[in-house]
């Protein structure tokens, strides 16, 4: 008799704990599953950076997996205002749906790995860069300057404004155009205009590279503006 009761009673309890073990998991899987979030910041990221020159790598910080969302039908990764897709940076991840409105921040990092030009050997000040005084190294874009060089053809032929040290990574503000006009020498002013053309001599007050406004004194000592071409030329605008 006993041992019937005790079958009677872990049979309802068996029956009882039925429904509350479904609406446990009902509940559970209602909630967004954080894996699906990261899919989701990740395919945003490699989607919005395919343009980028270079490899892109990105690292989707932690999410807390403690987090009960309500479950989402279209999560929306975006960018916050006043971010941007480079470095450490946080991206927003929202659900406006009419089952769910919430909005999380996650901490990233895009690495764009690519080559940006170095100097290989000592460059004296006024040297004109030439293949062998550069060497390319595979670094991290996002940690590096404004500007920094990756385009050999950037910088073969320009000159160097400082002494510059092996391992020195190019900017632009080391390295200048050639002189096409030099202080002191004589250039011929041309003048053109709609059926006319005048040249005249005169001379350079100042260095200037192609295409840089330059000032001339003409032979009767007015001194005029124009633009510095090859081959001693001022371009002067009528």
């Amino acid at each position: 008799m006993i041992r019937c009761l005790v079958l009677i009673l872990s049979l309802l309890m068996l029956v009882f704990s039925i429904p509350a073990f479904a609406s446990k998991h009902r509940a559970i899987a209602q909630h967004q599953d954080i894996a699906l979030i990261k899919n989701a910041i990740e395919n945003f990221l490699y989607n919005n950076t395919a343009t980028l020159s270079g490899q892109v790598i990105v690292n989707v910080g932690q999410i807390d997996r403690h987090l009960a969302l309500p479950q989402c039908p279209h999560l929306e990764p975006f960018v916050p205002t006043g971010g941007r897709l480079w470095g450490k940076t946080s991206i927003g991840v929202r659900c406006d749906s009419q089952v769910a409105t919430w909005t999380i921040y996650v901490q990233t990092e895009i690495i764009v790995m690519t080559n940006v030009l170095h100097i290989a050997r000592p460059v004296a000040v006024g040297q004109t860069i030439a293949y062998e005084d550069i060497a390319p190294q595979n670094v991290n874009l996002t940690q590096m300057p404004e500007g920094i060089f990756t385009d050999v053809a950037q910088v073969i032929g320009k000159v160097a404004t400082t002494n510059l040290t092996a391992g020195q990574p190019l900017r632009p503000q080391m390295l200048r155009a050639p002189y096409v006009v030099m202080r002191g020498q004589t250039v011929n002013l041309v003048v053109q205009g709609r059926g006319f053309s005048i040249r005249s001599e005169g001379q350079a007050l100042a260095d200037a590279a192609e295409g840089q406004v330059v000032q001339v004194r003409n032979k009767s000592g007015r001194i005029m503006s124009g633009l510095a071409r090859t081959n001693s030329i001022v371009e002067i605008q009528p």
